[in-house]
């Protein structure tokens, strides 16, 4: 018994001592990282997977496309080597519990690795504990960050509202009154996106006033809502900036209401398939294209790897783009080679 004990509380000092020597994640900025396109040239050959390995990811909610998309890029690269995954998610963004059940009951049922993307930075922060203790490796996923995470994929996040700021300062050169329209209060990726956009645009001056910046909580019909009421304070705005793709087809919805199509620019996050096909019917201005399905198979590959014990780097940075109806079929066309192309980009710093 006392045996026992004592291996009890050895165990526990070890996952304190460890979690202490990792200091809080940032993922825009850690300098442990790598780049997507670097793995299999830096780490060499993914080891083959031992027979009857099983994974499971825990996604925010299945009724945002990017989360289905995430899913699928997981699947995609799993099956080819004989991995079984079960991907479970919430039953909305706002069920931080649900999504905390659902991962604790994976490790219980005994998973090899455990992928997640947690609602907030703190709502699955407790299962690191109990899957440290079951031996399970734990990879966060966008785009909340665990601050205790070993490892992270997802990509830059303050970059996605840099590179709406730069769209408008180069196309918009008299400036103008923006809006934002920002995800849910105290997540990672929100708080980097709307503070990349606003920093990039205060560095230019003063041409661009951001006249308002309010939450959209990722919901469509609340983005829609506080949109109609910018557009009706703010009649002359000239465009919006939206933390995710579903909101700001909503914001869109908002615009063409106003009879300002075409007038007022609006820009989302993500890269699902709606807001490509948005931005081809001349809708949606843009998109900060984060490839969902080729992230998955990136976080898929990290995560096996780190099962295999390899030196994965903290941060694997994923891919992404500015997606305009300029640019749109290099990276969605017909027959275009995706993983081509945005190697193409890493190489020339795109």
């Amino acid at each position: 018994m006392k045996s026992l004990l004592l291996s009890g509380f050895m165990l526990l000092a070890a996952t304190l001592v460890q979690a202490q020597e990792l200091k809080p994640l940032n993922p825009d900025s850690e300098p442990d990282r790598i780049d997507w396109s670097q793995l299999a040239a830096k780490l060499g050959p993914l080891p083959k997977p031992a027979s009857g390995t099983r994974a499971g990811a825990v996604s925010k909610t299945l009724t945002n496309e990017y989360w289905r998309l995430l899913g699928e890029g997981y699947q995609s690269f799993a099956k080819p080597l004989g991995v079984k995954v079960a991907y479970q998610a919430a039953q909305n963004e706002g069920d931080q519990v649900g999504q905390l059940s659902i991962a604790e009951t994976m490790i219980a049922q005994g998973v090899n690795v455990l992928l997640v993307s947690p609602q907030t930075n703190a709502n699955l922060e407790p299962i690191l504990g109990e899957a440290k203790t079951a031996g399970i490796p734990v990879v966060n996923v966008n785009d909340a960050v665990i601050p205790q995470a070993a490892h992270y994929v997802g990509n830059v996040q303050r970059d996605n509202g840099v590179r709406v700021a730069r769209w408008f300062i180069a196309n918009r050169p008299k400036g103008g009154k923006l809006a934002v329209i920002e995800g849910q209060a105290g997540v990672y990726a929100a708080t980097q996106r709307t503070a990349g956009f606003k920093a990039t645009l205060a560095a230019e001056g003063t041409a661009f006033k951001v006249v308002a910046s309010v939450p959209g909580n990722w919901d469509r019909q609340l983005s829609y809502d506080a949109a109609t009421t910018i557009l009706q304070q703010h009649p002359d705005l000239v465009g919006f900036y939206c933390n995710n793709d579903t909101m700001a087809l909503g914001v869109v919805e908002a615009v063409k209401n106003a009879g300002l199509l075409g007038k007022v620019a609006v820009f989302g996050t993500d890269g699902i398939n709606d807001a490509h096909a948005s931005i081809r019917a001349g809708e949606l201005t843009g998109t900060v294209d984060s490839f969902p399905v080729l992230t998955g198979e990136v976080a898929m590959e990290a995560a096996l790897r780190v099962l295999a014990k390899e030196p994965v780097p903290r941060v694997v940075a994923t891919p992404q783009a500015l997606v305009t109806k300029d640019n749109i079929e290099r990276y969605k066309g017909k027959g275009a080679d995706l993983r081509a192309v945005l190697e193409e980009d890493a190489r020339s710093g795109k």
